[in-house]
Formats: C-alpha cells, sequence, structure tokens
C-alpha cells in the first residue's frame, strides 16, 4: 500500500505534475504546511502539555526569524539543487511579509518554505525531517550553553 503524498494523489485521482515548473511562492505554500505540521508533531511527541504552550512553543520555532536561523545553519550542507530551489524562494517577490520580521529573515524563510515545499512533492520527507532536526539541534545546543 502507498503511504504519503502517493496515496494521497491515488485516492484524489490527481495526476502527477512537474513541480520544477512550479512557482517558488506555491512550493513555499506547501512548505509553510509541511514545516509547521512537523514542528507541531515533534512538540505533540515529546508530551502531552495545554495547548497554549504548545502553540508558544510551536510559534518561538515557525516565525520567520528562527526559520531564517535555521536555513542559514543549513545552507552547508544542502544539495546544490536544494540550494536552487532555496533561491528561487528567497528572492522570489511576495506581496505579503510577515509583520514582525526583517525583509531579509522573511524572504530567507520563504526559501525555506519553498525548499520543503519542493522536498514534499518529490516525496523526500526523510530528508526534510533530517534538515529540520538538524537546524533544531544546532538551536538546541546553543540554547543549552546560554
Amino acid at each position: 500500500m502507498e503511504t504519503g503524498l502517493s496515496y494521497l494523489k491515488e485516492a484524489f485521482g490527481l495526476p502527477d505534475q512537474d513541480i520544477r515548473s512550479y512557482s517558488p511562492l506555491t512550493l513555499a505554500y506547501i512548505g509553510d504546511a509541511v514545516y509547521e505540521l512537523v514542528i507541531r508533531s515533534v512538540l505533540v511527541q515529546k508530551g502531552n502539555r495545554p495547548v497554549s504552550q504548545l502553540n508558544r512553543d510551536a510559534s518561538r520555532l515557525v516565525k520567520a526569524s528562527a526559520q531564517s536561523e535555521l536555513i542559514r545553519k543549513l545552507e552547508p550542507v544542502l544539495s546544490e539543487e536544494e540550494m536552487s530551489v532555496y533561491r528561487r524562494g528567497r528572492n522570489a517577490h511576495s506581496p505579503t511579509m510577515a509583520k514582525h520580521a526583517t525583509m531579509g529573515d522573511y524572504r530567507r524563510a520563504t526559501g525555506l518554505e519553498a525548499l520543503v515545499g519542493y522536498l514534499y512533492l518529490k516525496e523526500e520527507m526523510p530528508r526534510i525531517i533530517d534538515l529540520i532536526r538538524l537546524g533544531l539541534q544546532e538551536g538546541d545546543n546553543k540554547e543549552h550553553e546560554q
């Protein structure tokens, strides 16, 4: 039995698409949801807590400045293809911007979301999880040092 995106496409009768033709903002649109789902899943799996605490912790990790810091840490381990997708997302001109973010942070966060969306549509969930884990581990280490 197929799982993940393949199962979703089969269940809804969706045709295969050439994801290389997707706009970077379309990739960021789906990537934003996938990134948040990974973060929420990690937080929930750490144990049952009040939703207000889960929301606070999730918000801290999904805001543009946190995503910007995460992608900066990941740039050295990205493949050429991944860097290309990230740059396309980072350089895309969005009609909106996050309220509490610098333009640089917002653009880097959009690039990260585009990369996550691209990897998701390529059905490379293990790579998404590995990248997010790597970025969060480095952040966790810094928090414990302070």
